[in-house]
Formats: structure tokens, C-alpha cells, sequence
């Protein structure tokens, strides 16, 4: 399934990396474009795309990725399959601008968060950097693949998707030899502002991934070492 989208950037040099940004339930990825602005900026080479949500939200223009009602059971079934069209729109992405998967940042916001988590632990290999705001796996996940890096950012004062889920998440990638960062924003609600995205960018642009140690110490190619499940 090919989702709506807005291209926040498309650099006149041959790109370099890929930035894909996935909204919040209720918001739409024109709204989500003007977050992608923020990293066309920063990564001029980049090309930026804010993707849409296939189904309707509420009234008006807001979309979602997957059911946000119900119990979590309900949820689950629903993420479940959202995850094939969402992995395959970042494969035709990747395809289409002719960048790998390790030169791909994944972006999420809220829902948008959670699909990004979960597509990446559903298929490996599928990106080289994702950056969560104010968002959560709906299952702590069983394995961490070293060759992603994990940015989660959360508020402190998050009251829709509390603080707690994105330390679950940390401590949970942690111990099994994943790479993760977490950074807390003070009396941060379920938004993002300019703190949040200043994290952001730095962690893109100073935080070295761990694959690149990994593939240094081993001699450049990933082994079955590179992902670990949870015992």
C-alpha cells in the first residue's frame, strides 16, 4: 500500500541519507512536514518524507496508523496489520531514492512512534536510526538489533503516553545489548518542542552508532551476534 505523503525535502544533489517522518493519531503529515523541515536543515544531502496514516481519525483531516481504541489485546491486532504496508513504504522509499537501510532514520511522533519501533523489530535491517518522540513499543520487544539505533525523547509530564513506557523500553533494549539513548525533556506534555528537537539533531549528528564499533571489532561484516533475543 503506497500512503499519502508530503516531500518536505528532495536536496538537487544525489541524496544521501533518507528521512521518514510517521504523525501522531488524529494529525496529518502536513502538519508532521514542518518537524521534517528541522532535519532538511540539518542534513541538507537528506531526503525528507512525511508520510500519512491510511486510516481516518475522528473528524476532519486527522489520520492514524492503526486502531488506538479497545484493550491492548485489540491494539495489537490492529498494529499487527498495519506493519506490513508500513515496512513496505519505507523498502519503496529506500528504492526510490536509491539509499540503503543503515543511511535510513525513521521518525515518529506518538503513534507514529510506536509504528516505527514496531516495524523495526518486525523486520530487521530496516533502518539505521530511529527517533521516537513521546512514544512506546505496545510489547517491550524480545530482541534488539545492534545495527539500529534507538533515540527515544520523551516529556516528563507526558499524561498520554507516560514517561515510564520509554524507561521500560531503555532498560529493556539495554540488557539485551541493543543501542539506545534516552532523553527526558523537563515539564515536556506530549509534544515536541524546540528542546526536543535540538536532542534530536544532536544525537543524529554526534552520537556514533554502535554498529560501527561492532563491524570495526569484527572486521566489517555482521554476524548472527549482531541481533540478540531475549532469554
Amino acid at each position: 500500500m503506497k500512503y499519502d505523503h508530503v516531500v518536505v525535502q528532495t536536496p538537487s544533489l544525489p541524496a544521501t541519507q533518507l528521512f521518514l517522518l510517521f504523525h501522531t493519531a488524529g494529525d496529518n503529515p502536513v502538519a508532521m512536514g514542518q518537524i521534517g523541515r528541522w532535519f532538511a536543515e540539518a542534513f541538507p544531502r537528506a531526503r525528507v518524507i512525511s508520510i500519512g496514516g491510511p486510516e481516518q481519525s475522528g473528524e476532519g483531516a486527522g489520520r492514524q496508523w492503526f486502531a488506538s481504541h479497545g484493550d491492548t489485546a485489540q491494539q495489537a491486532d490492529s498494529l499487527a496489520a498495519a506493519l506490513p504496508d508500513a515496512i513496505a513504504t519505507v523498502r519503496h522509499w529506500q528504492q526510490q531514492s536509491g539509499i540503503r537501510a543503515e543511511a535510513t532514520a525513521l521518525v515518529g511522533f506518538g503513534q507514529g512512534s510506536t509504528l516505527v519501533l514496531e516495524s523495526a523489530a518486525a523486520q530487521r535491517d530496516l533502518a539505521g536510526r530511529i527517533v521516537a518522540f513521546s512514544g512506546r513499543y505496545l510489547t517491550l520487544p524480545q530482541r534488539a538489533d545492534r545495527r539500529t539505533t534507538i533515540h527515544l525523547i520523551h516529556g516528563d509530564n507526558d499524561a498520554t503516553i507516560p514517561l515510564t513506557h520509554a524507561v521500560d523500553a531503555q532498560e529493556r533494549l539495554t540488557a539485551m545489548g541493543g543501542d539506545v539513548t534516552l532523553d527526558i525533556v523537563d515539564d515536556l506534555p506530549h509534544a515536541i518542542d524546540d528542546r526536543a528537537m535540538k536532542l534530536a539533531l544532536e544525537r543524529l549528528q554526534f552520537t556514533v552508532p554502535r554498529r560501527y564499533f561492532d563491524e570495526a571489532l569484527g572486521g566489517g561484516t555482521p554476524g548472527k551476534d549482531d541481533v540478540i533475543a531475549m532469554m
